[in-house]
């Protein structure tokens, strides 16, 4: 029996943000799901309303509008453990609460909230009923609603035939998210891991969506096209476990088609040709060490059609081959190492400035057979990556959040080496971190449409993209502002940059001392010798370098 609903009252989905080993929906970042939900939600007539956590936590008078609407859909979930800046996943208590104020519409919430929640990273996450709602929509979230919306409660079965026409009619909703149109739109390719045949790694909840399923070309391109037409121009072909595995047969480690590689790569290029943004997201280092030849071609074919600044992000987790043993991981030490020098090769190469496309490391802690020895494991390895003269975009080190139905729910050790977990962040952090910053981002370096997230005496913005350096300005700059900067000098996670063009008569001695040449001796100097005439009287104070081409009177 259909739902006594109002459609003339209209939906809203609010999002709690989504963040899965094979998904990111954390602001600026918009998930599939919120797409696919609009779309349901469409087919069964309803003018569709979108709102952020956020944007409640900031207006909490949001209620009013909530409590109008014939129908709520909440979409959240973390199960891998971060830290944000454009946002911050819904919690527990905030879902709930949401689900008691609000009395008008039927609520019903999805997404990976429904295999349980944790706080933070080294908690376990528990799966519990949550209340104040009408209906969990366990499975696939847009499947679930269209069902509950013909009277049918059961779980939604995944299936690429309903859900790419959906992702195609709710493309328009990212018109409504609060970064656009700087939002970048997570695509998806394919759900379920190739390692999932052999148990999968311990702690990864991707193996919940069983085997791989690949969404076809034409499906991914047609999503492209429509949010492409909506204003769409930032993407990040993220929501797979291995890019390089995009349609390849059967087997733990199936060989790259680089020729399906190249044909959605491509179509994705011709369905959006002024893109701004294309970039990648996870990558098996396996995948790369056992079929190097094939790994090879596709990673140049993805550079083809790419924009530069892109992350292969490699689910390292650990140097240690008793921890690789003991949680059924999927790369050796060897491996992984092998994987980053042949990224190296074929990415390394700076275009813009910047080098095309670099390997991200996650490290995962507390994990079943973890010793103090771990961590030495571990220091060595990222010792003998910097030693070889390696780049990496970025090292990531979490704690595990076990989820129930993981085999690291109830194998784990977590709490057992906390000393040697803080004193691991703090050794990558400065001796990793910063030399790598210094290499892959060099004084000088041009980072194109930056966007000012948080603006104080210390202003912090990002490029759209995977994993975007962090620069922060030493200068206010309002929030939205979008510019043109370049790089000066280096923290652990982020640089310090200044807005382009380099105007030396205006630029405030908060920024001066900043410039090479300059620093805290010379600003004085420099202030009182303004306004130079032209820029060789600036030089002529400051001495050469690599700024000088960006100066300006």
């Amino acid at each position: 029996m259909t739902p006594e609903i109002s459609r003339a009252s209209g939906a809203i989905i609010l999002d709690g943000y989504v963040d899965e080993p094979a998904c990111l929906g954390v602001p600026p970042y918009i998930s599939p799901y919120i797409r696919t939900v609009a779309g349901a939600l469409g087919a069964h007539d309803f003018a569709v309303r979108y709102l952020t956590i956020d944007q409640l936590r900031n207006n909490p008078q949001r209620m009013r509008e909530m409590n109008r609407a014939g129908l709520l859909v909440v979409i959240a979930g973390v199960t891998v453990p971060g830290k944000y800046l454009g946002g911050t996943p819904a919690t527990l208590t905030e879902i709930q609460q949401v689900g008691h104020m609000i009395r008008g519409p039927k609520k019903l919430i999805g997404g990976p909230i429904g295999f349980g929640y944790a706080g933070e990273g080294g908690k376990k996450a528990v799966r519990q009923v949550i209340t104040g709602f009408d209906t969990l929509l366990r499975g696939e979230p847009a499947v679930a609603l269209d069902r509950y919306l013909a009277g049918d409660e059961s779980a939604g079965i995944f299936d690429y035939a309903l859900t790419d026409p959906w992702s195609v009619a709710g493309s328009g909703i990212i018109v409504q998210h609060p970064d656009f149109p700087y939002v970048m739109c997570e695509l998806e390719t394919a759900r379920g891991c190739s390692h999932g045949a052999m148990g999968g790694c311990s702690f990864c909840t991707e193996p919940f969506y069983g085997r791989p399923r690949y969404r076809t070309i034409s499906g991914v391109a047609a999503e492209v096209a429509a949010l492409y037409s909506h204003g769409a121009r930032h993407f990040r072909v993220g929501r797979q476990p291995d890019i390089l595995a995009y349609g390849s047969g059967e087997g733990e480690y199936p060989a790259p088609r680089p020729d399906l590689i190249e044909a959605l790569f491509s179509a994705i290029r011709a369905s959006a040709p002024a893109l701004k943004t294309l970039h990648i997201d996870n990558t098996n280092p396996a995948t790369i060490a056992r079929h190097e030849e094939k790994s090879r071609e596709a990673l140049d074919a993805i550079i083809r059609h790419h924009t530069p600044g892109d992350v292969a992000a490699f689910g390292m987790e650990t140097a240690d081959p008793v921890v690789i043993a003991a949680n059924n991981l999927k790369a050796q030490p060897d491996e992984v190492f092998r994987a980053i020098e042949i990224v190296n090769e074929i990415g390394g190469t700076r275009r813009g400035g910047i080098p095309e496309l670099l390997p991200g490391l996650n490290f995962v802690c507390g994990l079943a057979g973890e010793t103090a020895v771990t961590y030495d494991r571990n220091e060595e390895f990222l010792t003998r990556v910097l030693a070889a003269g390696l780049m990496v975009r970025r090292v990531n080190i979490r704690q595990v959040m076990p989820f129930e139905g993981t085999p690291v729910y109830t194998d784990n050790t977590l709490g057992k080496h906390e000393r040697r977990f803080r004193a691991f962040k703090e050794f990558v952090r400065q001796k990793i971190d910063l030399p790598m910053l210094r290499w892959v981002f060099p004084v000088g370096t041009v980072l194109r449409d930056v966007r000012i997230e948080i603006s104080d005496e210390l202003s912090f913005g990002r490029q759209p993209g995977s994993y975007p350096i962090l620069a922060g300005f030493p200068v206010n700059l309002p929030v939205r502002t979008v510019i043109d900067a370049v790089v000066v000098d280096w923290g652990m996670r982020s640089v310090t940059a200044l807005p382009l063009p380099l105007n030396v008569n205006t630029l405030p001695a908060s920024a001066l001392r900043w410039m090479p040449g300059v620093g805290k001796k010379r600003v004085a100097a420099v202030l009182a010798k303004r306004p130079f005439k032209d820029v060789a009287a600036f030089t002529k104070i400051a001495g050469g370098s690599p700024l000088d081409p960006f100066l300006v009177c």
